[in-house]
């Protein structure tokens, strides 16, 4: 069962979740202003070193700079996460980060795309085109990461993007998204140490991914951004892996 965390902008705390067995190793380009970050590059390198993978989000969609951003820090996978049912891109309407994400494959055949698909809360679901945009993106995409959209009212943490909220996804809609995709699912969305062995065992994806339920919490219990708990990672991944052994062996 593979394992994916979010957002690790160091070198150091990179090398500390891989030698917990995290698998993937996730870092967040926050704006277009500021997109070389000597940081991040150096966190790329020790993740290549180290011999996981390394997964980079631009939280911006410019083709020109997106292709600049990859060349610059060659990552393994680019994972782009839009706010796809927003008006400016809804299910009808994705064709130009279809166009972007076909351009990336001609670019860099060597760089895997992962397309984050929303997934509304728990009985909301209907709101959210989940399956349709799926089969839209899957012909440019290698691999699907569910993320929640919050669709009750709520704001999303980053404006024009999806991620980041704590919240879980429905896990039967993720579950066939699994079932309907012909490439690999990452369930994403409020994962923690205490449900991610429950989650793999309901939805059955190929991995798990978690931010902000690994963070370091204020003492008012609020997770902070971009500082990981390692005593929750480290459960995490066990958590997962137990899981994973078992849904092998069903």
């Amino acid at each position: 069962m593979l394992t994916q965390i979010y957002e690790i902008q160091t070198p150091a705390e990179a090398e500390a979740v891989i030698g917990l067995g995290v698998d993937h190793v996730g870092t967040v380009l926050v704006t277009p202003e500021k997109w070389k970050i000597t940081e991040i590059a150096d966190t790329r390198r020790v993740v290549r070193e180290l011999g996981a993978k390394s997964s980079l989000i631009p939280l911006f969609s410019n083709p020109d700079l997106v292709y600049k951003v990859i060349d610059h820090y060659r990552p393994d996978i680019l994972h782009l996460c839009e706010h796809l049912t927003s008006d400016e891109h809804a299910a009808n309407g994705c064709q130009n980060l279809i166009e972007l994400q076909a351009g990336i494959r001609a670019r860099f055949p060597a760089v895997r795309i992962m397309r984050s698909i929303p997934i509304a809360p728990t009985g909301l679901v209907g709101q959210v085109p989940t399956l349709a945009l799926a089969a839209l993106f899957e012909p440019v995409s290698d691999l699907f990461l569910t993320d929640t959209l919050l669709v009750a009212g709520e704001l999303q943490p980053v404006t024009g993007f999806v991620g980041i909220t704590g919240e879980t996804c429905d896990w039967p809609m993720a579950a066939r998204l699994v079932q309907q995709s012909r490439i690999p699912v990452i369930l994403a969305g409020g994962l923690s140490p205490e449900n991610v062995y429950a989650g793999i065992l309901a939805v059955g994806p190929e991995g798990v991914d978690s931010c902000t339920r690994t963070n370091v919490v204020t003492a008012e219990g609020r997770p902070v951004r971009f500082k990981k708990d390692l005593q929750k990672v480290g459960r995490f991944v066990d958590q997962a892996r137990q899981a994973g052994q078992v849904l092998a062996n069903q």
